[in-house]
């Protein structure tokens, strides 16, 4: 199975897009996800939209808007109150997990690879086959 994260921005506009990636893939909705963080004193959120793997092909595709949203528990804020919205829509809850910040990582896809370790060692995805 290859599972991937598809970064679409950093949760600026393109929050709409991700909302709009789980509401028209409600069928195929695994997870919704929030990922806690600090850089350089502030603390941010990135948020994420799991789908369940495409049938043929074993493709798991994590959409993600990476770093770009104040951490709701500290700073409240409209963008996560939109993602909220959404998971309560879908009925669906967010998942939470503190993390390293993407800036420990001297490329992205070590980043990412990260967090598929956190994601499968959780059991919010299938393991590596």
């Amino acid at each position: 199975m290859i599972q991937r994260f598809i970064e679409i921005g950093e949760g600026y506009s393109d929050i709409y897009e991700l909302i709009e990636i789980a509401k028209s893939n409600q069928h195929r909705l695994a997870h919704m996800a929030a990922f806690h963080t600090t850089i350089i004193d502030k603390e941010v959120t990135s948020l994420a939209v799991i789908l369940k793997p495409t049938n043929p092909g074993d493709f798991q595709p994590l959409y993600f808007c990476r770093e770009g949203i104040p951490n709701p528990n500290i700073t409240p804020n409209k963008r996560f109150d939109l993602f909220s919205e959404t998971a309560r829509y879908l009925e669906r809850e967010i998942i939470q997990l503190s993390v390293k910040p993407s800036t420990l990582f001297n490329e992205k896809e070590l980043y990412y690879q990260y967090l598929i370790g956190i994601l499968r060692l959780n059991h919010y995805i299938a393991p590596l086959q």
